[in-house]
């Protein structure tokens, strides 16, 4: 008993950044939520139906498009406010 609570306040302490993460950029965060939304939403869509390759393409942008506000979260992470 007296091993688990280092073991959970050293896993708290590694998961900190990444919950104060939202609070710092809730812009960057709800773009993010909305991009992954939209993924999932084309994934459903073109599994209904063909789009002729569109929706693919859509897929590949969105993709690209959540690595970079990924990337820009980390910059402004590791960058300060």
């Amino acid at each position: 008993m007296g091993r688990i609570i280092p073991i959970v306040v050293f896993s708290l302490a590694l998961l900190a950044p990444g919950l104060t993460l939202a609070a710092q950029q809730p812009h960057m965060e709800a773009a993010l939520a909305a991009l992954q939304n939209a993924l999932h939403e084309i994934e459903i869509a073109d599994q209904a139906r063909d789009h002729g390759g569109h929706a693919g393409a859509a897929t590949n942008l969105i993709e690209q498009a959540i690595r970079e506000v990924r990337e820009g979260i980390r910059f402004r992470d590791a960058h300060g406010p």
